[in-house]
């Protein structure tokens, strides 16, 4: 972990989700520690902040950290669950950080309404379902990064925007999605491993009519690419 002169220590995959944010308000949904939000804000990245939290325990660890950080009078800390306690169009952007996809899937659903503009996503899991329901939900793929930890976490970042996203173009869209068009573009060595890892993984699994079988495909089409094949 590093250490910051502006804040308190974040691990790789939020110092990747710190680097993603700029906005004037921002939300940070599941804030547990608290920490995020103060380093955005103590790094200049943001100028206010709107920290979500369900949890008893985890809220009361917020609020206690904003305050000990003198910083309750622009980071304000909500009870509640998801996106939900966000007035529609109060911020410019929000974060989701060290939960399952399909959580994180649940919320967004949930509250389509109180969606801000831009994303910053760092599911715990493989981000595909994310990719598929920003595409159906009209935001595009600005960033899509894998960080080095206990695992490689995904870190997605998606600005609303009209049309098709660019960020598939000239992909094989299955693989793209399951992986990341951008990781995919550029060959990123995380990736690699991480496809190499599904292809020994799945090829004794797969048979016509499997699930494994349509998942060896998308590998098989992801290695291919990133092959140059």
């Amino acid at each position: 972990m590093t250490r910051a002169a502006d804040g308190p220590a974040l691990d790789a995959r939020l110092e990747a989700v710190l680097a993603q944010v700029r906005a004037d308000v921002h939300a940070d949904i599941g804030s547990d520690h608290a920490k995020l939000p103060i380093r955005l804000l103590r790094a200049g990245r943001i100028q206010r902040g709107v920290i979500v939290e369900l949890n008893p325990g985890p809220l009361a660890h917020a609020r206690q950290n904003v305050a000990r950080a003198g910083l309750a009078g622009q980071l304000e800390v909500r009870a509640g669950d998801g996106f939900a306690p966000l007035a529609p169009g109060e911020v410019a952007s929000a974060s989701v950080t060290g939960m399952g996809a399909f959580t994180i899937l649940g919320m967004l659903r949930r509250e389509p309404g109180r969606l801000p503009p831009t994303l910053v996503l760092q599911p715990n899991d493989s981000a595909e379902s994310l990719r598929r329901w920003a595409r159906a939900a009209g935001y595009h793929l600005r960033a899509d990064l894998l960080v080095p930890g206990y695992w490689a976490y995904p870190v997605l970042r998606l600005d609303r925007a009209p049309g098709p996203d660019p960020a598939y173009d000239g992909l094989p869209e299955a693989a793209a999605l399951r992986y990341g068009p951008a990781l995919l573009r550029g060959q990123d060595p995380l990736l690699r491993a991480q496809v190499q890892a599904d292809l020994r993984r799945l090829t004794p699994l797969a048979a016509p009519g499997r699930v494994a079988q349509t998942e060896l495909e998308m590998a098989l089409a992801a290695w291919a690419w990133l092959q140059g094949l």
